[in-house]
């Protein structure tokens, strides 16, 4: 038999209690769904790549046509490339 979940009076309350509570004590998750957030932003980390100045350069000019952060650009290109290398 699972226990019972206590009632919360704040959030800060909740987040405490399940940081130090295992929640297999207290739901069944066998009959719990998958479900997938299509909308959250992925993890990120941060890399460093060495770029010839010219390539940087020449990104940030077409970052500016496009009014967006070259840093963003060229996430945007390395997506394109790695789809198109997947899906051959």
């Amino acid at each position: 038999m699972k226990k019972k979940i206590p009632e919360f009076k704040t959030e800060a309350e909740e987040r405490l209690f399940w940081q130090q509570h295992d929640s297999s004590e207290y739901i069944d998750w066998t009959d719990a769904e998958q479900i997938v957030l299509p909308r959250l932003k992925p993890s990120t980390r941060t890399i460093s790549v060495r770029l010839p100045e010219s390539m940087i350069e020449e990104l940030k000019v077409l970052a500016n046509k496009r009014d967006v952060p070259y840093q963003s650009l060229l996430k945007i290109f390395l997506s394109e490339r790695i789809e198109a290398e997947f899906h051959r």
